[in-house]
């Protein structure tokens, strides 16, 4: 910070040894007073004292951060989006996950309901073909699935790059449609992801409450072979069901994995075009008006992403 005033006083005139000087001295110090006036209105309106005056202006290395586009209810914002900084991608310097890699994958895209020809095409998921990748739910007053899982995994990068991993995200809504499920799948593993995790919410009905998380099965077809990551996902997906409770204080799903919280499945091509550790984790029932209330509260969401960055944490630490 570049400023006028402590630190920076103006010259003081010596006191004269010699009674002849006197005089002289006298007439020159109005005139170094008027000049050290002149330095410092000049100054005040130069860039280099914004800081000083509070200027609006921000200086070119520290530019200003827009305002996030979706607010803690889960309603668009009418601000415009950030832009990104070496801050919203790059990791930290130092911390307990320096080296590991992490993928987030926030499931569907705010878009895909505008390309429905490209998204139901279809794609090879090893065991069969499946729909490039569908629109998601949504909850009865109109919340997208597909923005809150953008929410909750922008809150995950900024916790888990705090502890020093390199985060990539899948989609940042910055595309207009997809990834399709094997590409997601792909990004995975040519990041070489120490663990991946794709975040979404459920669409059920009503009454039925809870979140669980998806463990991919054993799989060997096609392309698709899971049978090297079975077992770490499952210590994956354990850790991140563990401090999802612990966190947020929900309870694992009433209506599916038998009160475990946990779900095993080959009928995901995300999951069984995974070389890496992978799972999945629906946070809850966006149809549900109780889980709904919880979705769509923005300090619950953070709670959701601390819960599941803590078993990330968790299984990359041992």
């Amino acid at each position: 910070m570049s400023y006028v005033g402590p630190g920076f006083e103006p010259p003081q005139p010596r006191r004269p040894r010699r009674a002849p000087l006197t005089v002289a001295l006298a007439a020159l110090v109005p005139g170094a007073l008027l000049g050290w006036l002149v330095f410092e209105a000049v100054g005040s309106t130069s860039g280099g004292s914004s800081d000083a005056v509070g200027a609006a202006t921000p200086s070119p290395s520290a530019p200003a951060s827009p305002a996030a586009s979706v607010t803690d209810d889960g309603k668009p914002s009418t601000s415009p989006k950030p832009t990104p900084t070496p801050s919203s991608s790059a990791p930290a310097a130092t911390g307990p996950l320096k080296g590991k890699v992490i993928v987030i994958d926030p499931g569907h895209n705010p878009g895909n309901f505008q390309h429905p020809a490209e998204i139901n095409r279809k794609v090879d998921i090893g065991t069969n073909s499946k729909e490039c990748d569908t629109t998601g739910t949504s909850t009865n007053s109109g919340y997208p699935e597909a923005e809150f899982t953008l929410d909750v995994a922008h809150r995950m990068r900024t916790i888990l790059q705090r502890q020093g991993a390199t985060v990539k995200l899948t989609q940042d809504g910055d595309r207009p449609y997809g990834p399709c499920v094997d590409e997601r799948a792909r990004i995975g593993n040519e990041a070489h992801a120490d663990a991946v995790v794709s975040v979404h919410a459920d669409g059920s009905a009503a009454g039925n409450r809870g979140f669980h998380v998806i463990l991919p099965g054993s799989v060997h077809a096609g392309a698709a072979d899971t049978r090297p990551i079975v077992a770490s996902s499952r210590d994956l997906g354990e850790r991140i069901a563990g401090n999802f409770v612990r966190t947020t204080g929900s309870a694992p799903s009433n209506y599916i994995g038998d009160g475990t919280g946990l779900d095993t499945r080959t009928d995901l091509g995300g999951l069984n075009l995974s070389t890496v550790p992978k799972v999945f984790i629906e946070c809850g029932n966006m149809r549900d008006s109780k889980d709904a209330a919880l979705l769509t509260s923005g300090a619950w969401r953070q709670e959701a992403a601390q819960g599941i960055s803590a078993g990330i944490v968790s299984f990359l630490r041992g």
